[in-house]
């Protein structure tokens, strides 16, 4: 059994070195064209140098205002209410399937499937989650960000019923 160990361990560093010096030579390859291109230190000396033109500081008026808007407009509401439902149709997907001996795929979603309430708790959390960052996101200026955090939310919540449906 030992010369078998020994014939295999040499065999694994022949192929090693094998995709190293592959991986060598194309580099070399590599390097050869990038310094056929006669780079030249002239440019870098002193009296070549031109001064740079002076630095103003940027005033405050000068930056245009960003577009400002309450977090609960109509868009973010009707934005929520759809993760809200894709949450919502979650859950009773995931419920559906675990009454009929399924199992849940999401680790973490795993800790809070021994019970309904657990499983509720879950998804509710998960949408308040998603309020949450969202509204870090305005709060910091990022509106698009904002109005995307929903969206990817439903589009994860709409996979996950599909996958669940598909697989009853």
């Amino acid at each position: 059994m030992l010369a078998l160990t020994k014939v295999m361990n040499k065999t694994l560093l022949s192929s090693r070195l094998s995709c190293g010096s592959a991986i060598l030579a194309f580099f070399l390859i590599g390097c050869g064209s990038a310094v056929a291109q006669q780079f030249t230190l002239a440019a870098f000396r002193p009296e070549t140098v031109e001064p740079a033109a002076p630095v103003r500081p940027i005033q405050p008026e000068q930056f245009p205002e960003a577009p400002t808007h309450k977090f609960w407009d109509r868009d973010n509401k009707v934005l929520f209410a759809t993760a809200a439902a894709g949450a919502a149709a979650d859950f009773a997907v995931t419920h559906a399937n675990l009454q009929n001996g399924g199992r849940e795929l999401d680790p973490i979603t795993r800790l809070f499937s021994g019970s309904t309430a657990g499983l509720a708790v879950n998804f509710a959390g998960e949408t308040a989650g998603v309020v949450g960052v969202s509204y870090v996101f305005h709060k910091l200026g990022h509106h698009k960000l904002e109005r995307l955090t929903p969206l990817v939310n439903f589009s994860a919540s709409a996979a996950a019923v599909a996958y669940g449906l598909s697989h009853r």
